[in-house]
């Protein structure tokens, strides 16, 4: 078999049909975790649609390249036994790439940046793990649904209905004993609920500190940050505080 047949293979019918069906279950899976963003973006997790998409579309990509073996490297990989387990490459390939999205994964506080990023340079990983095997098809699919999520999906989320959220840290004068239901009664007060599980109490010297989220009761809700910093400000016993947008 010459070159040019040898490259034909790669883009004979069956395997464009193979690359199509890939397709279709990455823009399932695509759909389905956009559905389960939007869940934990809506309630003001860190993780939100664009992480959940590239990770769930990723991850399909992944797996269903190896249910189709004998379409590896244009068809050319069945009838003899490859030296290497290509699984076993993806394998590592895939722990590699887990450590270095880690690495631009950053927290202060309840802000968390990077998860996006992480997860693009995961999926970057499936698409060069399918051109590796010759689906190349399916590769420029990936490679376009991911490139629509970063550029476009943060448009598409402006428009639905969603909660920002506005991370606060508080600290008191010494011997200053703020009461919760206070605090929260105050939150509701100006447009926000905080959430349920975010608070965070600290002592030193006598002084507490007090860290939690707050949510918005609805998109239009909430005051903005620089009025929170003014009430903040003239609170009685507030010693020292931040206020900043939680983002991902």
């Amino acid at each position: 078999m010459n070159k040019n047949e040898l490259l034909a293979t790669y883009w004979s019918g069956p395997e464009i049909f193979t690359n199509a069906l890939i397709l279709l279950h990455l823009a399932g899976a695509l759909a389905l975790g956009l559905l389960v963003g939007y869940e934990r973006a809506y309630h003001g997790r860190a993780a939100g649609m664009r992480t959940y998409g590239l990770v769930c579309m990723a991850s399909a990509a992944l797996t269903i390249l190896a249910g189709y073996p004998d379409f590896w490297y244009g068809g050319g990989a069945s009838g003899f036994l490859a030296p290497v387990d290509p699984t076993r490459i993806i394998q590592g390939v895939v722990t590699g790439i887990g450590f270095l999205g880690a690495g631009v994964i950053m927290r202060e506080g309840f802000n968390i940046s990077g998860l996006t990023t992480a997860a693009s340079i995961w999926a970057s990983s499936a698409i060069g793990i399918l051109v590796g095997v010759g689906f190349y098809l399916a590769a420029m699919g990936l490679a376009f649904f991911a490139s629509m999520i970063m550029i476009y999906l943060n448009r598409l989320e402006s428009f639905l209905p969603a909660r920002h959220a506005v991370a606060v840290r508080v600290r008191f004068k010494p011997d200053f004993l703020p009461r919760e239901e206070g605090l929260r009664q105050a939150a509701l007060e100006r447009g926000y609920e905080i959430a349920g599980s975010s608070l965070t109490i600290s002592s030193e010297n006598g002084r507490q500190e007090w860290r939690f989220v707050a949510l918005a009761l609805s998109r239009k809700s909430g005051a903005p940050l620089h009025a929170l910093a003014g009430e903040l400000a003239a609170f009685e016993g507030v010693e020292g505080f931040q206020v900043s947008h939680a983002r991902n």
